[in-house]
C-alpha cells in the first residue's frame, strides 16, 4: 500500500509518513481470538531489567495467530477481514473456513476481503495458500517458513519479508533467508507462498518523538554525559572525549570492534552459506 506523507503544518508534521490503512478492517478484533497481554518493559521472567530503554507505550492486546494451519489441512478458507496488529509489522487476515471455524493467519502482499485460501500438501501456487516446500516449484517467494515438521512458521514472518526457494532436489531443501543466507529446511515443512503483507512498512517515517514513546520505548542517553558512577563514558568537563582507548557497554566490557559473540553455532550443519562469510563460516564439501 502507498505512503501517506503529511503537511508540514506543525514541527511533529515535519517529515512524518504512515502506511496506508484504508483497506484494513475498522472494526475490533474477533474476540474470541484476543487475549489478554500484560506489560513486561525489558524485564525477565524474575522481574530484573534485561533491556534497557523499554516501557510505557499504548495498551495492547494479543491476537493468536495460527503459524501452523494444518489443523484445517485440506479445508478452503475466505478471508473475511484484513487488520492491523499491534504486535508485529505484517498485517493479519481473518479467515472464515468451511466448517464456520474462524483463525487469524499472516496477510500475504496483494490478498484482498473475499478472497481464498487454503492449507494442503499440494495447493495451487497462489499468494495466502500454504503447501508443503517439495511442492512449491524452485524460484518462488514465500514466508512463514517452519524449520520443524509441525511446529508452525518461524521464519520470514515480519512485514514485507520473503524467503525464496532454491532447491528441493535432494533430500533437503535450500532456502535463501531474507538475509541471503542459504539454509537446509526440510522438504516435508509447510511454508506460505507469497510475500508477508505491509511491505511499505520500512518506508515510513515516526516524525516525532511521541511515536516512539507509544511504541514502548523510552529515550536513550549517551554515556559520556553520565555521571562517572553510571557509566565508565561518564564524567569530564563539557564535551570531553569519553577518555579511553576503545568504548566500553555500562558494565565496563568492550563495545565497538570486538566479537562478543560465541562461534559455536548448534545449526552449523544446516547452514549453507552465511549472511556474512568470514572467520566462522563454514562451507560444505
Amino acid at each position: 500500500m502507498p505512503v501517506k506523507v503529511y503537511k508540514r503544518n506543525a514541527a511533529g508534521r515535519r517529515g512524518m509518513s504512515v502506511v496506508d490503512r484504508s483497506v484494513l478492517a475498522k472494526k475490533p478484533g474477533e474476540k474470541r481470538l484476543v487475549g489478554k497481554l500484560n506489560k513486561k518493559a525489558g524485564r525477565n521472567n524474575l522481574g530484573r531489567l534485561t533491556c534497557r530503554h523499554r516501557g510505557g507505550g499504548e495498551k495492547r492486546s494479543y491476537r493468536l495467530i495460527d503459524f501452523d494451519q494444518t489443523k484445517k489441512l485440506s479445508i478452503p478458507g475466505k478471508i473475511s477481514a484484513l487488520e492491523y496488529d499491534p504486535n508485529r509489522t505484517a498485517w493479519i487476515a481473518l479467515v472464515v473456513y468451511a466448517d464456520g471455524d474462524k483463525r487469524y493467519h499472516l496477510a500475504a502482499h496483494g490478498t484482498k476481503v473475499g478472497d481464498k485460501v487454503l492449507t494442503a500438501d499440494r495447493t495451487k501456487i497462489k499468494a495466502g495458500n500454504r503447501c508443503r516446500i517439495e511442492n512449491i516449484p524452485a524460484g518462488f517467494e514465500i514466508f512463514n517458513v517452519e524449520l520443524k515438521e509441525g511446529k508452525g512458521g518461524q521464519l520470514a514472518r515480519s512485514a514485507g519479508s520473503r524467503a525464496k526457494v532454491v532447491s528441493t532436489e535432494k533430500e533437503m531443501a535450500q532456502i535463501q533467508l531474507p538475509s541471503s543466507e542459504i539454509r537446509l529446511v526440510p522438504k516435508e515443512c509447510f511454508a506460505t507462498i507469497g510475500v508477508a503483507a505491509n511491505i511499505d512498512h520500512s518506508n515510513q517515517k515516526l516524525g516525532k518523538a511521541g511515536r516512539v514513546r507509544k511504541m514502548g520505548r523510552r529515550p536513550q542517553v549517551r554515556g559520556k554525559v553520565m555521571n562517572p558512577c553510571d557509566h565508565p563514558h561518564g564524567g569530564g568537563e563539557a564535551r570531553n572525549s569519553i577518555g579511553m582507548k576503545a568504548p566500553k557497554t555500562p558494565w565496563g566490557a568492550l563495545a565497538l570492534g570486538v566479537k562478543t559473540r560465541s562461534p559455536k553455532k548448534y545449526s552449523n550443519k544446516l547452514i549453507l552459506k552465511r549472511r556474512k562469510p568470514g572467520r566462522f563460516s563454514r562451507r560444505r564439501k
